[in-house]
Parts: structure tokens; C-alpha cells; sequence
């Protein structure tokens, strides 16, 4: 929590904070297997082309299929490595936290993205899970503010536990600035 636990108010105290879900590796793990199968289907058919005591081989329309398979499986094994950077990126530099007086976000590494919205402009805090988010327990929360400030966060672990914990903590601010104020017209 470097970038929230930076940008405290004075007396201001972090209530709660999310975190992504490992399911963000999921796209590159899918890639990294389709790429050993391709690999793998490209040696075995090369190895059935050039069987030993076979004749010399002879440039046919199957060894240039196995090259290029071969060569296909190298480029998406770079997409692969990709796709895990970027995930390993976003896992550890996607931070989320409510405090006393904000809710604050910041994704990114090297192009940072941050929003920080009072608790009293927050309107709504909404949900998004698709299938295998419901499995896994992760989804995407979108936080609305007045002015139509709108700003969704992907693969949040337990995202309805983070709608109600934000909700709550958006309660009890409201209930505290009513005592507040009906203090300060009292008194």
C-alpha cells in the first residue's frame, strides 16, 4: 500500500483495503499451454517425417506445416511471457483502500492511474462477475461518484464482501457528519 499509505490526510486511518486476484494469470497460463500443445503437435509431426532408414527427405508441404508450427509456437510463447508480465504488473501495482475520508485506487507502474473520491461523493459501488469470476471469487467493482466520476477495478478478491464493506464504512461516515453537524447547530 505505498501510494495510499503516501497520500494520508492527517488523521486520516485506512478502514479497509482489497486486493487482485490471482486469476489475472489466468489468460497467460491458458496461452502458455495452447503454445506447448502447438509445440509439442509441431516435433511430432516433424518426427513423423523424418523417421530414421526413411529416405532422404525431401521438402514436402508437412515439413514446411511442422516448421512453421514450430515457429508459431515460439512467437506465442513470447505472447505468453507478455501476458504474465502484465499480470504480474497489475497484481502488484493495483492498490485499493478506503479510509475515514476517501476511497483510493492507483493501477499502474510506470502510466499510473488514481482516483480518490470523498466518501460523501461516492454514489453507488457496483459488481460485475462473470462465470468464472463467481467460481473463483473475483470481479470487477466499479465505483460511481458525483459528476459522473466512474472508475472500475478488474479481478477484486471477494468484490461483494468490498461493496459491503464500502458500503458500511460510507454509512457510518454519514451517521458521524450527522452527529457532527446536529452538534454544531446545538451548540
Amino acid at each position: 500500500m505505498g501510494y495510499v499509505k503516501d497520500n494520508l490526510m492527517p488523521n486520516e486511518k485506512i478502514f479497509f483495503t482489497a486486493r487482485v486476484h490471482p486469476a489475472v494469470f489466468l489468460p497467460s497460463i491458458v496461452m502458455f499451454v495452447m503454445t506447448i500443445a502447438l509445440f509439442i503437435y509441431g516435433l511430432s509431426n516433424a518426427a513423423v517425417v523424418s523417421k530414421p532408414g526413411s529416405p532422404p527427405p525431401q521438402i514436402e508441404a508437412s515439413n514446411i506445416i511442422s516448421g512453421m508450427l514450430l515457429c508459431f509456437s515460439g512467437f506465442l510463447l513470447l505472447y505468453s511471457i507478455l501476458l504474465g508480465v502484465q499480470a504480474t504488473i497489475v497484481m502488484f501495482t493495483t492498490e485499493f483502500a478506503v479510509t475515514n475520508r476517501r476511497v483510493i485506487a492507483k493501477t499502474g507502474f510506470i502510466r499510473r492511474h488514481t482516483l480518490e473520491i470523498l466518501l460523501s461523493k461516492v454514489e453507488s459501488v457496483s459488481v460485475n462477475q462473470n462465470i468464472l469470476g463467481r467460481l473463483l471469487n473475483f470481479g470487477t467493482v466499479t465505483v460511481t461518484g458525483t459528476g459522473g466520476t466512474r472508475e472500475s477495478f478488474r479481478a477484486i478478491v471477494d468484490p461483494i464482501d468490498v461493496r459491503k464493506k464500502i458500503n458500511q464504512i460510507i454509512e457510518g461516515y454519514m451517521q458521524y457528519q450527522q452527529k457532527l453537524s446536529a452538534r454544531q447547530a446545538g451548540g
